[in-house]
């Protein structure tokens, strides 16, 4: 019916008449004119039925393919308001206000999967990231405990498929940011033992064998020049076991190091496209070919300052991210990051994460084919999902030295000095009667200074 009013013409009613064409009667002029404005009292009316024509058709296929998505900082969020404290009432996941996630805006937006974010911030780098990623962590899995009707705790590709049909939130942890394994292929084996599944190789600081981000803008300097080589062994490591890597938050050079060297396909967790919005935080054409060439993926992130580049943006904006995507890295290489609860600003349209079937939505207005929403929705991060567990060799009889359980690849750690030089450092002596804080960046000679005072510990220890 909306197609037959919106081509339907009538033959009395024309805007334009030859020199001597008879204009007709009064009585046809007068049905060309009822004509015209009955279609533009229709048109509102046609609007209204095409929108809810694409809805209809986004739930109808959410119902089968609900959305992964690649980005959500709620643990961040119950830390910040509740110090953890998942019994307080006011924490309550269903009734939970204040924030862009609870349990029935997911079931609103028919999420069926969610990387949940573990994360700690870069001043805890080579102090306490480890035992606050391993509380975060925690909440993740206290989570699925509380709430088992709605989320549970998987850790593969197949266990995100039998939640879809048990119709539960697949519950996994992505950790961002290098500095939680602090600098140790042994801590990033124990966080994948507790369910880490993928790592995001730095937050918005260096770690000391990854670049991150900021030092694209000039707001931190390079260090690595992309990846280092401990920062490669850390990448062989997390293909090794059939952990995701991911590029966002890194620098252009880190990208491109770990889109060369992974044997497997990569993720940006919660990135958008630099052509749109030239936030160094977003991907770039160049990369994107990449992504292309290693059939990795790219999830919108919905961040306004990264969709729009200012504080105000929109879901069709967001659209247009996809578009782009879609058309430099084909459809394969998107998806959803929409770093909720993460962000000050979201989009008109996305306000939380009830609201993805919009999106979905409006992507079908745009002609997206059904196999393309449905890969955008989550196919398209089970398929990198699976060829980085079938590329994991953990599960494979003959391993070479540095591949095996306590090889020697696997006992290498950035020496000490190495690790301390370019980063600043608190440090206590185990007596209590004194403190030193070193200030500034450390010299060699500074690091030197250091092993001493942890010999004159030790000393003082035993």
């Amino acid at each position: 019916m909306a197609e037959w009013l919106l081509t339907g013409r009538s033959s009395s009613f024309s805007s334009t008449r030859q020199p001597g064409q008879h204009r007709g009667t009064r009585a046809a002029r007068q049905a060309g004119s009822r004509t015209m404005w009955t279609r533009c009292w229709l048109w509102p009316l046609v609007a209204m039925c095409t929108a809810d024509f694409f809805r209809d058709e986004a739930e109808r296929i959410m119902r089968d393919t609900p959305v992964i998505d690649g980005h959500n900082d709620l643990p961040w969020q119950l830390l910040d308001m509740f110090n953890n404290r998942l019994q307080d009432e006011r924490a309550n996941l269903s009734t939970l206000t204040g924030t862009h996630t609870n349990i029935p805006k997911l079931r609103a937006g028919f999420v069926g999967g969610q990387f949940w974010s573990v994360y700690t911030p870069c001043d805890t780098q080579n102090k306490d990231a480890v035992r606050r990623t391993l509380e975060q962590i925690d909440v993740v899995q206290r989570m699925c405990q509380m709430y088992p009707d709605t989320f549970v705790c998987v850790t593969s590709s197949e266990g995100i498929r039998n939640a879809f049909r048990e119709g539960k939130v697949a519950s996994l942890i992505g950790v961002e940011g290098g500095h939680s394994i602090d600098s140790s292929l042994g801590v990033l084996r124990a966080l994948y033992q507790l369910g880490m599944r993928y790592l995001t190789l730095t937050h918005s600081c260096n770690t000391p064998w990854a670049d991150n981000w900021l030092v694209d803008t000039g707001d931190s300097d390079a260090h690595s020049q992309g990846l280092s080589p401990f920062g490669q062994r850390v990448v062989k490591e997390l293909n090794r076991l059939g952990v995701m890597i991911d590029l966002a938050h890194v620098s252009v050079a880190t990208m491109k190091d770990a889109l060369r060297l992974s044997r497997a396909p990569v993720i940006f967790s919660h990135s958008s496209a630099y052509s749109l919005c030239t936030s160094r935080r977003n991907v770039p054409d160049d990369v994107l070919q990449l992504v292309k060439e290693t059939a990795s993926l790219v999830m919108v992130n919905f961040y306004n300052n990264y969709v729009s580049c200012t504080n105000e943006a929109t879901l069709f904006q967001v659209a247009d991210h996809l578009d782009h995507i879609k058309k430099v890295a084909g459809a394969g290489a998107v998806g959803f990051g929409g770093d909720f609860d993460g962000v000050p600003r979201l989009p008109e349209g996305l306000e939380d994460v009830s609201k993805y079937p919009a999106l979905i939505a409006e992507l079908l207005r745009r002609n997206w084919t059904e196999a393309e929403v449905r890969g955008v929705l989550a196919g398209n991060l089970l398929r990198v999902f699976e060829a980085v567990e079938k590329d994991s060799s953990c599960s494979l009889v003959s391993l070479s030295t540095e591949q095996a359980p306590g090889g020697e690849g696997q006992d290498q750690s950035i020496p000490l000095p190495e690790l301390l030089a370019p980063h600043w450092l608190l440090l206590r002596s185990v007596s209590p009667s004194a403190e030193w804080t070193l200030t500034g960046p450390m010299s060699k000679s500074c690091c030197e200074q250091c092993l001493a005072l942890k010999d004159q510990f030790l000393s003082e220890l035993f």
